[in-house]
């Protein structure tokens, strides 16, 4: 898969570029029946919502099961990100955010980047996200929310909030984003399972809780040049990976392609 100029104008204006149903619905189907089996273990990468149950998040589901090991393989989410970057990269994170229906959490606004330098110390911006829906994303089920242009800021002060979710975040403060939306609006990327995002580590975002009764979970790949590679490792390595390996991209069909298979998943559980 190769940018456009055209979108690789729009990427630089915006930050970020959305693929609608990039990927089919049998791929995305391969995907989802996985979730269940991730969400069900008691591990410290399974990440719970604030007093419930509820998955909020699983780090480096690549690293325990087949499926997602392909998805971060795919040539359609690294392929865009090389061309970019004119670098090959590595797997800094890998998450599969659930946020999942009435019991969705709110996501406040941050930059990836701002915890990356602040919790890895990331030397400069030249990593992203790319990110999969595997449900359907509308405007009731806690869509992303972008503000447009705002990468170009750089990096933006922000402090670390402990308290309002049961995963600790650098935040941007309430006047900061107001004079941010005031330039460039506030945008929410939604389309049907399958659909892709990419967005610069920098694009200040940020979700609503989710009320509905739709499940909202999407996969994200942190992607970082290896030559700007972290250099502290406080955080544990499954949330903030220390295998700096360029990645290799798999075959187009892998995630419907029974025969291609990923030797060693070191987190996976015994059979």
């Amino acid at each position: 898969m190769k940018l456009t100029p055209a979108q690789l104008e729009s990427f630089d204006r915006d930050g970020y570029l959305f693929f609608d149903s990039l990927f089919s619905r049998e791929e995305m189907a391969v995907l989802l029946a996985e979730v269940p089996a991730l969400y069900r273990q008691q591990r410290q990468e399974v990440i719970r919502e604030k007093g419930s149950d509820a998955v909020r998040t699983v780090f480096a589901a690549h690293l325990m099961n087949q499926a997602f090991a392909k998805l971060g393989r795919h040539p359609r989410m690294i392929d865009p990100v090389t061309q970019i970057f004119g670098e090959p990269v590595y797997m800094h994170q890998f998450k599969v955010n659930g946020k999942q229906a009435f019991d969705g959490d709110v996501w406040q606004w941050h930059q990836d980047y701002g915890t990356w330098k602040a919790d890895d110390d990331m030397p400069d911006a030249r990593a992203m996200n790319v990110a999969v829906f595997l449900d359907e994303v509308n405007e009731f089920n806690g869509p992303l929310l972008f503000i447009p242009g705002s990468h170009k800021q750089g990096a933006i002060s922000a402090s670390h909030d402990l308290s309002t979710t049961s995963y600790p975040l650098w935040t941007i403060d309430n006047k900061t984003i107001t004079q941010l939306v005031d330039r460039g609006g506030i945008v929410a990327p939604k389309g049907p399972a399958g659909s892709m995002m990419i967005f610069h580590s920098c694009l200040v975002h940020g979700s609503p809780s989710n009320m509905s009764p739709w499940n909202r979970t999407i996969v994200y790949l942190s992607l970082c040049v290896v030559s700007n590679h972290i250099r502290k490792f406080s955080r544990p390595d499954w949330i903030a990976h220390r295998d700096f390996t360029p990645i290799e991209s798999l075959a187009d069909d892998c995630l419907t392609n029974p025969s291609v298979r990923i030797d060693s998943l070191p987190l996976a559980q015994p059979a």
